[in-house]
């Protein structure tokens, strides 16, 4: 995990301290001394390495029953970790993972939206129709589906009070063409006020480039993989997005 530790505070400027023997080996990236994502060893050697999208509840416990109500699967039932939070692991319909946060005194991440923090999330899936209404019951987003660029997939937007807070893209003929061994996942993308350069900086480090740099309709994006194999986007929206 150290390796990993280096790559990110080298590819971001972020910092990592060592939070004690309580944390478990977690730790907390910051970023001008704002909390931005954490890190920590997988809890099964044959667990692979991957980014974790968190979303946040005022009631974990809650939430947990919702998502067996929609159909998901409860995969680490809620539980309390040291006075940060209480947490929980879930599967949607379409075999995606993603979890949940309630806060107690960590609230979350103290910047967003900015170069080297979260900037997006986005679920890659087959099934995106079937995923919309689980999402719906447990959170209460709404979506919106449209048309992109002549010739490329239709993008689906999660709403939420009429705000729109993440994405949804079909895996597929339909959607994008990644390989089938690839699961339904969501992905993390991080600002950056210089995509091609970050990208650049990522495979110097010894990370590996998925996508080359390229513009979309809301801006610069690529995907890339971090030294142990966790994916996650870089992107750089454009003003008006």
């Amino acid at each position: 995990m150290k390796g990993s530790v280096a790559f990110y505070e080298a590819v971001f400027g972020w910092q990592a301290p060592e939070l004690g023997p309580d944390a478990g080996g977690y730790r907390l990236f910051k970023k001008n001394g704002k909390d931005v994502a954490g890190i920590g060893p997988t809890q099964d050697p044959n667990q692979p390495t991957a980014w974790a999208v968190y979303i946040a509840t005022e009631d974990a416990d809650a939430t947990a029953e919702k998502v067996k109500q929609a159909g998901g699967n409860v995969i680490a039932p809620p539980f309390d970790v040291l006075k940060s939070g209480r947490m929980a692991v879930f599967q949607d319909p379409t075999g995606a993972f993603i979890s949940v946060w309630q806060a107690y005194d960590m609230k979350g991440a103290e910047l967003i939206d900015e170069p080297g923090t979260l900037a997006w999330a986005e679920l890659n899936t087959r099934g995106v129709d079937k995923a919309k209404p689980f999402y719906k019951q447990v959170f209460g987003w709404g979506d919106k589906t449209s048309e992109s660029q002549p010739g490329q997939p239709p993008y689906t937007e999660w709403q939420l009070g009429g705000k729109t807070i993440g994405g949804a893209m079909e895996i597929g003929p339909s959607g994008i063409n990644l390989p089938s061994q690839v699961p339904p996942h969501w992905l993390v993308y991080f600002g950056s006020s210089d995509v091609d350069a970050t990208t650049k900086k990522v495979k110097d480090l010894g990370g590996k480039v998925n996508m080359e740099p390229q513009d979309f309709p809301g801006g610069r994006f690529s995907v890339v993989s971090d030294p142990v194999g966790a994916v996650f986007a870089i992107v750089k929206m454009s003003p008006s997005s």
